[in-house]
């Protein structure tokens, strides 16, 4: 192949429930790299105070953790937006458009329902965090309600733009997987690539 078939942004098209997701998804990003720095940030002080004051540290590894695992769960959403998640797309390069386009609505359908079910049952664990007092077994003792909130707000927002990739195709506005119907094996067999 000649290159990344796949594009880089999914595409709004001016259609404003497309537009307030995309929006969504990348506040969502931003939140999330605010987060890793913010881990990196007390990471350093925890070095600093441990190595170099010969400190004892009582949050920061905790900490440090709740916040890489709540970027990794908000970044979702963004992730998704930019096509940046892993894509096999060896299949949908050979099917024929309307074969593609099937295909995408399958598994996308598919994607948003297991996530839905990743959605429920994250928010079932948070509410139960929530309604129990749950507390973590450190000298910390942070409310688990407060690090578990990532779990179903990810999921949500990552099903909020697996449901928005869906529509934009649907309605014309984004191709299947990114891929134009000129991307794929016809444009090999008629001499494109």
């Amino acid at each position: 192949m000649s290159g990344n078939l796949s594009t880089t942004v999914a595409r709004t098209g001016g259609n404003p429930f497309l537009r307030v997701v995309a929006a969504i998804s990348t506040l969502a990003g931003w939140i999330s790299a605010a987060m890793i720095v913010a881990a990196v940030a007390i990471t350093c002080q925890m070095i600093f105070i441990r190595f170099v004051m010969n400190g004892s540290t009582v949050w920061q590894t905790e900490a440090v953790i709740y916040l890489v695992i709540a970027a990794t769960l908000l970044g979702l959403p963004y992730v998704q937006r930019l096509r940046g998640h892993v894509n096999v797309d060896l299949i949908p390069i050979w099917l024929a458009p309307k074969a593609r386009h099937r295909l995408f609505i399958l598994t996308m359908s598919l994607s948003i329902l297991i996530v839905g079910t990743m959605l429920y049952y994250g928010f079932e664990y948070w509410h139960f965090a929530w309604d129990r007092g749950w507390r973590s077994d450190t000298v910390w003792g942070v409310r688990l309600w407060i690090p578990y909130l990532a779990l179903p707000v990810g999921f949500a927002l990552l099903m909020l733009q697996l449901i928005a990739d869906l529509v934009a195709v649907v309605l014309g506005i984004d191709d299947p997987f990114g891929i134009g119907k000129t991307d794929g094996l016809e444009s090999r067999t008629s001499g494109g690539v």
